[in-house]
């Protein structure tokens, strides 16, 4: 089936909600939908934070990928970080997730970024795979994170 990524809009807040509450349950990380869906919306009013699609797989919901803009002066200006990228458990092993990442790709071409950077748990050995074989490396480096919320 032919992947296709279409930009969210408000109509589709409440299937992402639930990808997004099914994404963190893998990590048993917390998920409040209501904090969420403010932050899906801001993202989708202002293009400047970044973009976020629906995967499809055909005519059915497969996923979502955020892509959030940053700045930096050692990648010559504008960044982004794959914030999230989420396959739905049937559609995963079918080559949608090297798809979603060239399709990426391409859009950091367009946008003119410098890097897309992101972060994969130490025990996700696929998305570890697919992520260098698609060319990401570590640089050996450590990102550290301090949060404030």
């Amino acid at each position: 089936m032919e992947t296709q990524f279409k930009l969210a809009t408000e109509e589709d807040i409440q299937i992402v909600m639930e990808m997004m509450k099914d994404f963190n349950a893998i990590y048993q990380y917390p998920f409040d939908a209501e904090l969420g869906s403010i932050n899906l919306k801001k993202l989708m009013s202002n293009q400047e934070f970044g973009r976020f699609w629906i995967i499809y797989s055909g005519d059915l919901v497969a996923g979502y990928v955020a892509l959030t803009f940053g700045f930096s002066f050692e990648y010559k200006g504008r960044d982004a970080f794959i914030d999230e990228l989420f396959l739905k458990a049937d559609f995963r092993d079918k080559g949608i997730g090297r798809q979603t990442m060239e399709f990426l790709e391409k859009q950091a071409i367009e946008l003119g970024l410098g890097a897309i950077h992101m972060e994969v748990e130490r025990q996700n050995d696929k998305a570890i795979r697919l992520y260098t074989k698609q060319g990401y490396g570590d640089f050996d480096r450590n990102m550290l994170t301090k949060k404030f919320k």
